[in-house]
């Protein structure tokens, strides 16, 4: 009997101890896991969380008409769309593909998007009010003072690393990378790409949302005047009055 107790208390004493070593394993493994989530990626991991769980956005509530006696609109109310692009966790060529095809499906529509980026091409030109502004420019970017508009433009295209050989392609994926670089965007601030598109550009991005990443479209309403100035000194006395009739 006692040599059996023995021969098992060794056993006995092996399987405590490999439970031991396996419960600071897994200890050791949930510490690295939880430095990772919170030191390494918290950052990353927090912008991502806020986008999903938050997103403010500012709703305009519409205006109501101001009427004459006869029943004409004086001054009515007109919904509007604008487009705004956030942040989102996609890889640097996806970026670049779909800002060209959100500036092509506005383009197909006839609608423009802001475009403040100074190089034009066909032929390669800088667009600057005066040389003052050129000089401040070139210097923010790093740029010599005697770079050509060509130069200057490949330049930001292997900045934005875009892959396209196509001169008019590029040029529209620099214009809103350009506008992102200069104004910034996160996943809760957006950036305008164009403030009036039209209704079909607006049905286009809300069905086909998955093919825009980080697109939104927002519903305005803008105030509408029919007969221009005309009557405006009295419009004027009923929009701070509140009056919908005169």
């Amino acid at each position: 009997m006692e040599n059996f107790r023995k021969n098992k208390m060794p056993n006995i004493d092996l399987r405590y101890n490999g439970l031991t070593i396996l419960v600071y394993a897994i200890g050791v493994i949930l510490l690295i896991m939880l430095f990772n989530l919170q030191i390494v990626h918290g950052t990353e991991y927090r912008e991502t969380s806020n986008t999903r769980l938050t997103r403010e956005s500012t709703l305009y509530a519409a205006r109501g008409n101001i009427l004459d006696r006869n029943g004409t609109i004086l001054s009515g109310t007109e919904m509007t769309f604008s487009l705004e692009l956030y942040k989102t966790k996609i890889e640097n060529k996806e970026l670049n593909d779909a800002i060209l095809r959100i500036v092509n499906t506005l383009e197909e529509n006839g609608d423009s998007y802001l475009d403040i980026f100074p190089i034009e091409i066909n032929p390669f030109a800088f667009d600057f009010a005066n040389d003052n502004r050129k000089k401040t420019w070139l210097e923010k970017y790093k740029l010599a003072e005697d770079i050509e508009p060509e130069n200057a433009f490949n330049y930001f295209k292997e900045r934005y690393e875009i892959e396209s050989d196509n001169i008019e392609d590029i040029r529209k994926i620099i214009a809103v990378r350009y506008r992102i670089t200069s104004e910034g965007y996160s996943a809760t601030k957006s950036l305008t790409i164009s403030n009036n598109i039209s209704r079909k550009s607006a049905l286009i991005f809300d069905e086909q949302g998955d093919k825009f990443p980080g697109i939104d479209v927002v519903t305005n309403a803008k105030r509408n005047y029919p007969n221009g100035t005309l009557g405006s000194h009295i419009l004027r006395i009923c929009k701070f009055n509140n009056r919908k009739t005169i």
